[in-house]
């Protein structure tokens, strides 16, 4: 198992990126959280999970491995494979699914594309118990990312929707749509600690992108 990669990124898409190690490019499926951390030409270290199926081989990113962790378990569900999983991590955080599951919120669950309610019970019946507690994991924050102060996150976050294929005003304006409850629910409720991997996922649901 390969279970992490360290190298230089050479290529970011709106869905992975590209990370030469040792002059060989390894092509990486990346939650937007982790892709908001890339930046091409510069060292950065994903922890990483290989999905191994009849016709191919397909490796994942993620920020820490605590996020590549609860990646692999959420796919001993009933129904969840590995791209259902990704898109969990796209919406929720490792801690926010432990919360969501623990409470039996189906409704948070119910927000993530191709999860409906017969689904989202199946998670909370399957995982209950196996996720862990609620701040029992490390919370994830992708390479260069993490919390930030007022300007770094907001200059971070533009970064990574651009990267994913934005357009700067669209991104710009996603920002601004955001950026009040952000900084309201910052932990010193004045914006000084806005979560960079928070914050590109509240963007991302308004540009209408799950």
């Amino acid at each position: 198992m390969i279970s992490h990669l360290e190298g230089t990124v050479s290529a970011v898409a709106p869905d992975g990126a590209v990370i030469d190690v040792g002059g060989v490019g390894l092509q990486v499926q990346c939650t937007p959280g982790t892709l908001a951390g890339l930046r091409m030409g510069d060292r950065a270290r994903v922890a990483t999970s290989l999905v191994v199926r009849e016709d191919s081989l397909t490796l994942f990113g993620f920020a820490d491995s605590d996020e590549r962790d609860t990646f692999e378990l959420l796919q001993t569900a009933s129904g969840v494979g590995p791209r259902l999983a990704l898109a969990m991590l796209a919406v929720f955080t490792p801690d926010a699914l432990r919360r969501a599951v623990a409470s039996e919120d189906l409704a948070a669950l119910m927000k993530v594309s191709g999860i409906g309610r017969k689904g989202a019970q199946r998670i909370v019946l399957e995982l209950a118990g196996r996720l862990g507690s609620p701040g029992d994991g490390v919370l994830p924050a992708a390479a260069g990312g993490g919390q930030a102060g007022p300007a770094g996150w907001r200059d971070q976050v533009r970064a990574g929707l651009v990267n994913l294929g934005w357009q700067p005003r669209d991104a710009d304006q996603a920002i601004a749509a955001v950026e009040p409850e952000l900084v309201s629910s910052a932990p010193d409720g004045n914006g000084q600690a806005v979560d960079v991997a928070v914050a590109l996922r509240a963007a991302l649901r308004v540009l209408g992108r799950p």
